[in-house]
Parts: C-alpha cells; structure tokens; sequence
C-alpha cells in the first residue's frame, strides 16, 4: 500500500508589491530662507534661529516671528543644518563651535547682502543670531553723524575710539570714518577685524583689510605686524585685551592713526576699562600714555523714536583737550569729571548723552520715558524736564509744534509679533 501522501498544498499567493517609502520632505534650501527673511523689511538689523521658533527679525529694536511658506517651526535638527551651510568648511569655526561653544564668522548672498555671524550652542542644540551688514559703505550724511567727526577722520596721530552697547551701530560709524579717508586721503590703510564687516573698495587710499583667523591669529599680533606695514590708519575691530590695548597705544605714539572699539557705556567707563586692564602698579604710567595718545571718545546709543519710525542715534563726544587730558591723566574727582568737561566744551565740538537727549524729547523725536530710560543720570535729566513731566496732560501739544509729520502708526509686530512672508 502505498504511503499516504500529504495533500497537496495550494500555491502561496503573489505578493503584492511594496509600496514605495514616502520620501523625506526636501528642506528649504538656506539662501532662500535668508532671501525671504530680508524681504520682510527694509530695517531689518538681525535675523533669528532658535529651536521652538520660526525663522525671526529684529525690526528697530523689536523681534517678529515670519511665517514662510515651507518652513515652519525650527527644530534642533533644522538648526544644525543652517549653522552648516552657513559654516561651510570653515574648520577653525566648527573647532571654536566645538571647544568654545561659539563661533564668528562672515557669510554673504551675492546680491542681496552681507552678515556677521554667531553661532552658539544653548540647551545642547545651534542657535544663530546673524547681524546684517549693509552691502554698501556708510557715510557721514546717510549716519547723519554729528559734523565735529569729521575732525577725526583727519590723520593725525592718535587713538579714536568708538564706544557702546552691541548693535549701537560702531561699526558703522567707524566705517564712515574709514571711508571718508578713503575718499579723501591718499594712503594706506589697514583694518584688522573679527569677522571684516563693511567691504572697502580703493578709492585714493589703498586699503587692505586683514580677517582673525583666516589673516591673522589674533589681534595683537596682526596690529604689531601693521607697524611694519607702513600705514597712516589702523582700524582694529575691537580692543579686547591688555596686549591688543599695549600694541595699539604704541601704534599711536609712534604716529599712527588707530581707529578701535569698545563695549563700554560712556567715556568715563572707557577710560576706566582701558586702566583696568593693567597691573595696578602700571596704572599711572597707562593713564599717562592715553591721556598724551587719544583723541576722540565717542559714544553712542540707539534710542526708539516717537513716531515708530525705527531707531534715532545718541552720540557722546569726548575731545582730547588740554584740560580733558589733564582728568584722563589724573584721575577724575570732585568738580573735575569727564562730564563736567564735556558739557562745559559744547564750544570744543564736545556734548554729552543727557543734553543730547534732553533737545531730542524737546523736538519731539524721542518721549520722555523713553528718553529717561536711556540717559546716563536720570535724576538730573528729570530735574531738567520738570516742566514736561509737571503737565503730562499739556505734553502732547507741548511737542507737537516741534513734529513736521504726523505720528505713524506702531509697526504692526509692536503687538501682534508675527509676519507673513510670501516666497
């Protein structure tokens, strides 16, 4: 008998195809982020990228959150991607990123304009901040910089130095200085910077403009190597340390012009940081050198205007005077202040914040609390202003025959932070 056999068992059916994997969304290439970005306004000062936020602007002080056609809320991942393509290879960068936690550099749109870049890590993720640079280079009137300046775009030796808050706008004004040599002046000029903002094209000055990193290592070395550069004007980014703030006291007593910048609020201040920076026992013998080496403190503060129209420059101005070298020498005291100087050298081409402020809320430019907020001794300035703030209900028709336009209305992100952008 034969065995039993196993039925038969019927064909496996064909298996259907597998469906193709959904493919991944292309992200919005970063350029066009940026280009999008920059239509949002004519005032843009920074754009924005944070995870947990759409792509941002600050407009006049303010930030507002664009709403962008494909590209939504950013991620960690989204990101890290922008800070490389904006990275690029730059290794230098991605160390610094890497060990520092940060990182500058200078990036660029062809045609549509340039930036200063930082980088940092927060929460174990990228955010970028980038500051933009207008593609061309500033003068005196666009800056509508105080006239007295122009006297120190002359090449005379000695230090002039910028001073303020970031994003007050020194780069700016010291460019427009540059440029005005440039303009006017047949020499050679060096700027040392960290990234190079403002390109300078040679006009009747050559200019040859050194970037830390990719140039130069650091800013005291690319300074003491301009001394042998032959130039009439060195512009250093920013006088970050003792040995930078060494190099360039001895650029200018050995006659050069040495354009620089510092964060420091006001004269007095930058005076002080410049000192304290020194052993105590060199101290006098710094004083002695700056007093006999600067010439020009000027400071600066971006106050919001009155009528929302963007942002209106303060400008302190410290001259080197007989008298004004005398309290950087020894020391300021009682009666004897930097201040005092200033307000009592309007003559000189001198002024200070307060007064400046004080003619701009009587102009109507700028409101009283506004003003308050930004000047250097509110209690004078109020004292000064008694008459404003005694009849708050009269303030408006006080100012108003000072006012040519009507008021605008406030930017529409004031209150509703949020902007729309068609790609």
């Amino acid at each position: 008998m034969d065995a039993l056999q196993p039925p038969a068992q019927p064909p496996a059916p064909a298996k259907a195809p597998a469906a193709p994997a959904a493919a991944a969304p292309v992200p919005t290439p970063t350029p066009t982020i940026i280009a999008s970005m920059l239509r949002a306004s004519e005032k843009i000062s920074d754009l924005i990228f944070s995870p947990g936020r759409g792509p941002q602007v600050e407009i006049s002080g303010q930030l507002a959150q664009l709403k962008i056609p494909g590209v939504g809320m950013l991620s960690a991942e989204d990101t890290a991607r922008i800070a490389g393509d904006l990275i690029g290879h730059n290794s230098h960068a991605v160390e610094k990123l890497r060990t520092e936690g940060s990182c500058d550099i200078s990036y660029s749109l062809p045609k549509l304009s340039r930036f200063r870049v930082n980088i940092f890590t927060q929460r174990g993720s990228c955010a970028i901040v980038m500051r933009v640079i207008a593609s061309n280079v500033p003068d005196f009137k666009t800056l509508n910089l105080p006239a007295q300046l122009a006297e120190a775009a002359e090449l005379q030796p000695g230090i002039v130095l910028v001073t303020g808050p970031t994003g007050s706008g020194k780069s700016s004004t010291l460019a427009a200085m540059v440029n005005k040599i440039n303009e006017e002046k047949a020499c050679h000029i060096i700027t040392i910077e960290d990234p190079i903002e403002f390109l300078h094209s040679h006009k009747r000055s050559t200019v040859h403009q050194r970037e830390l990193h990719s140039d130069a290592p650091s800013f005291a070395l690319a300074l003491r190597a301009a001394l042998r550069q032959a130039p009439k004007l060195i512009l250093v980014g920013e006088m970050r340390d003792r040995e930078t703030i060494e190099v360039a006291l001895e650029a200018a007593e050995t006659g050069h012009l040495v354009y620089s910048t510092l964060h420091t609020i006001d004269a007095s201040k930058t005076v002080e940081r410049i000192v304290g920076a020194f052993p105590l026992g060199d101290q006098n013998a710094v004083r002695m050198r700056l007093s006999k080496s600067f010439r020009y403190i000027i400071s600066q503060r971006l106050i919001p205007r009155q009528d929302g129209k963007g942002r209106v420059a303060a400008f302190e101005i410290l001259k080197a005077t007989l008298r004004t070298r005398e309290y950087v020498q020894k020391g300021e005291g009682e009666g004897k202040t930097l201040l005092d100087a200033m307000r009592d050298g309007s003559t000189e081409g001198m002024q200070c914040f307060d007064d400046e402020i004080e003619k701009m809320i009587r102009e109507g430019v700028i409101d009283i609390h506004t003003g308050l907020s930004y000047s250097t001794n509110p209690g004078n300035l109020r004292l000064l202003l008694a008459e404003l703030l005694e009849q708050p209900t009269d303030l408006p028709s006080l100012l108003a025959s000072n006012r040519t336009k009507p008021a605008a209305k406030e930017p529409a992100f004031a209150t509703d932070p949020e902007l729309e952008i068609a790609m």
